[in-house]
């Protein structure tokens, strides 16, 4: 066993893990953040995508040794005081989903995305949402969800939907 201490969502937590056990396991089974999806356990679907240090990553490719020391933040971590990230209330708003299994993945690279280009095009957008896929709604809405974020926080946040 080996002692990690991190912060997760804001909250400081120690805890002895596998050297093989997966961050999106610790997240899910440890800390119960169910919001981080297990897809594929492959990396290719994107569905378990948090932030680590403030990027995104693909959780089943990390190991929870791999955060010791750093700050994680799931879909559950998004919401401030009851009130919806930008990018969550875009989905919401733009029906940027369907059944809803890759929406945490696909809305936690999209505010990585627009952290780092919040006025992206397009083609920015469905380039920079690549990793993620959606096998349900052909990515129109989440594209058009993606826009609507950037519309709405460069009003409120001329430096980005990310701060």
């Amino acid at each position: 066993m080996t002692r990690i201490s991190l912060t997760v969502d804001g909250h400081q937590v120690a805890d002895d893990v596998e050297p093989r056990m997966l961050l999106v396991q610790y997240l899910r089974e440890r800390l119960g953040k169910t919001g981080t999806v297990v897809g594929c356990d492959t990396s290719n679907c994107g569905a378990c995508t948090v932030h680590l240090n403030g990027s995104s990553v693909k959780s089943c490719n990390v190991l929870a040794v791999q955060a010791d020391g750093g700050e994680v933040t799931t879909i559950e971590g998004l919401a401030k005081d009851g009130e919806l990230h930008p990018v969550q209330e875009a989905f919401r708003e733009c029906h940027g989903l369907q059944c809803g299994y890759c929406t945490p993945g696909m809305i936690m690279q999209a505010v990585d995305l627009l952290k780092e280009n919040p006025h992206p095009s397009e083609e920015a957008i469905r380039a920079g949402l690549e990793g993620n896929l959606c096998r349900c709604t052909g990515y129109h809405n989440i594209v058009r969800a993606v826009q609507h974020a950037a519309e709405q926080t460069s009003h409120q946040h001329p430096e980005g939907v990310g701060a």
